[in-house]
């Protein structure tokens, strides 16, 4: 979707008005589905709306294996029942924001006039979508101090969570490191059968990790390597999984896993505001805007998880 289009009906939700710019249940909604296309795996993930900032989501599982034998006659019912297993996964919200401001004169001035502020709005919704994923993914609230400390540090992101509890593969110990099909091979036999079973899994990597095992099949002196360099599907298909691109992993990172065992925590308290008027606004002639929302990347189940570390491309 194109990003100023998507913010057309957004635009209507900026106020300044005794609400402070709270969107009401169904606001909050169509804020989130807009964001949320923006990105392709953030179109893929699970999303989870809750009241309060801290607590707890469920999940439930209910095991393989569960036939048994149909007996005849009164003692037909032995007993034995199929049941669920429960869980829960803790989260805790932070409240983030995304503020800026405009000069007066930039609308004065430009040739699109009052209209800039509908582009202005798409292109900072745009961004937001891509910090949101950047933060689910990279957040690391021990983030050292420099560089992007302040975003970094707002959360502990999914990739902070696979290395302290999924499965590990160290590419490094693998064909010297170097991308190769050996890495996507131990990956995949890392997983537990069980996750694999309802073909939901994908393989999550960066643009430039993508072209590198495109590059190392090509390299190869078979068939395959025909196939890669015109563009075969079946070549981007490590064993025959679909590649999900997610531009915000560092380059030779990898995760094999099913899109929806990661969650985007959000709770109902959206505020877009917007003050044009107010003593600030009028002694300093500009406009200022800010986003707030609450927000918590969750993993469902680590076992469900395998990451593929210390490769190069």
């Amino acid at each position: 979707m194109d990003p100023v289009q998507a913010i057309q009906s957004i635009q209507k939700f900026v106020t300044g008005d005794v609400t402070y710019g709270l969107l009401s249940p169904e606001q909050v909604k169509q804020f989130y589905v807009q964001i949320f296309e923006q990105t392709p795996f953030s179109d893929l993930h699970r999303k989870e709306r809750k009241t309060a900032k801290t607590g707890e989501l469920d999940k439930m599982a209910i095991g393989s294996r569960l036939l048994r034998a149909k007996a005849e006659g009164p003692t037909a019912d032995d007993g034995y029942r199929a049941a669920p297993t429960f869980g829960r996964v803790p989260y805790t919200c932070a409240r983030i924001k995304l503020p800026w401001e405009v000069s007066e004169e930039v609308f004065h001035d430009n040739i699109e006039g009052e209209a800039l502020e509908d582009k202005l709005m798409g292109m900072f919704t745009r961004q937001l979508a891509i910090d949101l994923e950047d933060l689910h993914w990279n957040g690391d609230t021990a983030a050292a101090p420099g560089g992007d400390h302040d975003f970094l540090v707002l959360n502990d992101g999914w990739w902070k969570q696979l290395v302290a509890g999924a499965h590990i593969v160290n590419g490094a110990l693998i064909n010297g490191g170097a991308i190769s099909k050996e890495h996507f091979f131990a990956a995949y036999k890392a997983m537990p059968a069980k996750y694999m079973r309802a073909g939901r899994v994908r393989w999550m990597m960066n643009p430039a990790t993508r072209i590198g095992w495109v590059e190392a099949v090509s390299n190869r002196a078979t068939g395959a390597g025909d196939m890669a360099l015109l563009g075969a599907e079946a070549v981007t298909k490590p064993m025959g999984i679909e590649i999900v691109e997610v531009p915000s992993l560092d380059d030779g990172k990898v995760c094999l896993a099913d899109p929806m065992n990661f969650i985007s925590v959000n709770t109902w308290d959206v505020r877009i505001r917007k003050a044009a008027e107010g003593k600030s606004s009028v002694m300093n002639d500009m406009r200022y805007y800010s986003v707030y929302l609450d927000d918590d990347p969750v993993i469902e189940e680590l076992d469900a998880a395998v990451i593929i570390t210390g490769m190069t491309i």
